[in-house]
């Protein structure tokens, strides 16, 4: 079954799909991910990983870079497989209409440009240079904000005493759009309040809004948990990771060789770029 996750827009031209863990450090290295992607993108599309002249380093941020249409918004689709941990729906084919026509000179297709693991911090999709811009993981918020979340043993009794509302994707009880500082007087409340009565059992998060909590906050309860977020005002697509299948499928990523092909090609007069993740890996590597 093809799903329609949403689109994308990208007005520099060069379209990024990257693995979201670290795609912020790109921005502590000699050249940013724009400057690095627009070349790329001027020789038809490249894999972008450090070191430059070597194999990509295990848990660095990797991504594939190509030319695309600047002035439209470009739809974003994916085949869809059961996953082999529980079943439900994951993604078995990324595939993304580029808005341009097809060249002439690359024959028929498809034109491999690199191998990407799927990051079990999630996939992003979008412009290069609103990407420059991309507060991830360990940034701070963008907006001034944070969310407050608990769960686990003691939840009922602790929202008994602090309330929240369950969250959208009917998880933990949470406390949305907070100012940060109020976020973390309550995640201190929470967790002394912990301490002094029931005791271990609860956990409590407090995430400011970064680019990329964001984004996980987008695509939770979304088919495929495909999520959509303005970011220098541009449409940018997060793709987060189910833990459980990711632990079956994907543990491991590059160290365990468990990277999947990236490819352009012709279709229906138009160029798409491909990302093909077969829906049951295969046991490489070792758990020791």
């Amino acid at each position: 079954m093809t799903h329609l996750l949403g689109s994308v827009t990208v007005p520099s031209g060069v379209l990024v799909l990257a693995t979201a863990g670290a795609v912020d450090s790109w921005a502590g290295t000699d050249r940013p991910l724009s400057e690095r992607g627009l070349a790329a993108a001027r020789a038809g599309g490249g894999h972008l990983h450090l070191p430059e002249d070597g194999e990509p380093e295990d848990w660095f941020c990797e991504a594939v870079v190509v030319p695309a249409a600047s002035d439209r918004p470009l739809p974003v689709r994916a085949e869809a497989a059961p996953s082999p941990f529980d079943g439900e729906p994951t993604v078995s084919v990324l595939e993304i209409d580029l808005g341009l026509p097809w060249p002439e000179e690359r024959g028929t297709g498809p034109v491999h440009l690199g191998d990407l693991p799927v990051d079990r911090c999630g996939t992003v999709l979008g412009d290069a240079r609103a990407l420059d811009g991309f507060v991830g993981l360990e940034g701070d918020s963008v907006d001034g904000l944070a969310d407050v979340t608990y769960w686990g043993r003691h939840q009922d009794e602790a929202h008994a005493e602090f309330g929240g509302e369950p969250t959208p994707y009917g998880g933990p009880y949470a406390h949305l759009d907070l100012a940060v500082a109020d976020a973390e007087e309550l995640g201190e409340r929470i967790t002394a309040w912990v301490e002094r009565g029931p005791g271990k059992g609860l956990m409590v998060a407090v995430e400011e809004h970064s680019h990329h909590h964001l984004l996980q906050r987008a695509a939770r309860n979304r088919p495929l948990l495909a999520g959509v977020l303005d970011i220098a005002g541009c449409r940018v697509l997060g793709l987060d990771a189910d833990p459980g299948d990711h632990s079956v499928r994907h543990h491991g990523e590059r160290s365990w060789n468990r990277v999947y092909p990236v490819t352009l090609a012709p279709h229906e007069g138009t160029t798409v770029l491909r990302w093909t993740i077969p829906p049951h890996a295969e046991e490489k590597g070792s758990s020791c």
